[in-house]
């Protein structure tokens, strides 16, 4: 049935070939954001400023990356974003013969403002089906994720000592390349038009947001917030936690990799689930499954613990991800899509970097216990919010 759908669909084909290159460049950042501040920082507290860096980056470009979109077009936005990839990459490279901290943080701005622009693949694969298939289309184009789970981690081990004696530069090279090579199934997709009735002036635009006070956009961009939030919250610092629990680099990396297969491989059913059963349903099953996480966090330091946590943060956040991109997409008219689209990803972005911030201080100053208790403070609010919401919605 998935074949089916994928096959009578060109040009969502084409999207997820060029999201799974371009997505494999994920999974090396989060290796190599903390490892490579480590190397540079000046102190271990700022071991994780370019991974928080990064994720601060896509607070300032979620908005422009949409209104670019909803002005030019999809593949307008995303061959820049590649751009900024392959920029932030080169700097990478540069940053680590010469051993600038600095340059490394500039290069994670560059390469957290390409992560920002490729989250719209979700978007723009949606735009290309019925409204019948949206949670499908969704939900499938976030298995490329489970494909760069794999090839992301090994070309990290495979390309980090091409560049010796630097350590990881080759890796940072290699970056660059795959961002080139998402480049050509890009190329073959022929994308809607751009939204004809974007507001243009910025009074126009700052009115527009009105529409955030709605029950269903606010709840859409609530939980997607929330499940993004925590999920990086968590994963940002358990390479660091790790290693300082007496863990391999290996090991760390190998933790990782299970937790982006968690966050993708359920997306083959995903959407499928949620035309059974419903959104809501599913959403919430995400947030429980993010409560879950922090618990086995917080239950211990074993390797199992690192592997049951890491996992169960994956599946949950896929789950309350899908779920409010789905809830966002059923919300908003075609007239209204790159504003919300852009507002709903700056949320994102902002709790994510403050998550990402805060973690790092958090994981420096207290240990990965406290971590893992604030996390499961957060979720219990964030909880009973979304039933009260969901309540009074229905």
């Amino acid at each position: 049935m998935q074949t089916s759908f994928i096959s009578r669909n060109g040009n969502y084909l084409g999207l997820l070939l060029a999201n799974t290159v371009l997505g494999s460049a994920m999974p090396m950042l989060i290796i190599l954001g903390g490892l490579a501040g480590l190397m540079l920082a000046p102190s271990t507290a700022l071991a994780t400023l370019p991974a928080s860096l990064q994720t601060l980056a896509g607070l300032f470009a979620a908005a422009p990356f949409s209104l670019l979109m909803g002005k030019h077009g999809r593949k307008t936005g995303f061959v820049t974003g590649v751009v900024c990839a392959v920029l932030g990459a080169l700097l990478g490279v540069w940053a680590l013969y010469i051993g600038s901290f600095l340059l490394l943080c500039i290069a994670h701005l560059a390469l957290g403002a390409a992560l920002a622009c490729y989250q719209y693949f979700r978007f723009a694969a949606a735009e290309t089906v019925s409204a019948e298939w949206q949670p499908v289309a969704i939900s499938l184009m976030l298995t490329s994720g489970l494909i760069a789970a794999f090839v992301g981690p090994q070309m990290f081990i495979v390309a980090k000592d091409a560049l010796a004696p630097i350590p990881l530069a080759g890796a940072y090279a290699g970056l660059a390349v795959l961002s080139i090579l998402g480049l050509v199934p890009l190329a073959l997709t022929r994308l809607p038009a751009p939204t004809a009735g974007a507001p243009q002036s910025l009074k126009d635009r700052f009115a527009s947001l009105s529409i955030l006070k709605r029950k269903p956009v606010r709840l859409a961009v609530g939980l997607g917030a929330v499940s993004q939030g925590i999920m990086v919250f968590l994963m940002v610092p358990t390479p660091l936690a790790m290693i300082g629990c007496g863990f391999s680099e290996a090991l760390a990396g190998d933790v990782i990799r299970w937790h982006v297969v968690a966050m993708f491989a359920p997306s083959f059913f995903t959407g499928f689930l949620i035309k059974r059963f419903g959104v809501h349903p599913i959403a919430f099953m995400g947030l429980a499954l993010l409560t879950v996480s922090s618990i086995a966090a917080l239950s211990g330091l074993t390797s199992v613990h690192f592997y049951g946590a890491l996992v169960l943060l994956g599946i949950g956040w896929n789950f309350g991800f899908i779920g409010a991109t789905t809830m966002l997409a059923n919300s908003v008219s075609e007239d209204e899509k790159a504003l919300v689209q852009g507002a709903n990803d700056t949320v994102i972005a902002l709790v994510s970097t403050l998550c990402a911030f805060a973690a790092g201080a958090i994981i420096a100053g207290f240990g990965w216990a406290v971590l893992a208790a604030v996390s499961l403070a957060l979720l219990v609010i964030a909880a009973a919010m979304f039933v009260k919401e969901t309540r009074e919605a229905a």
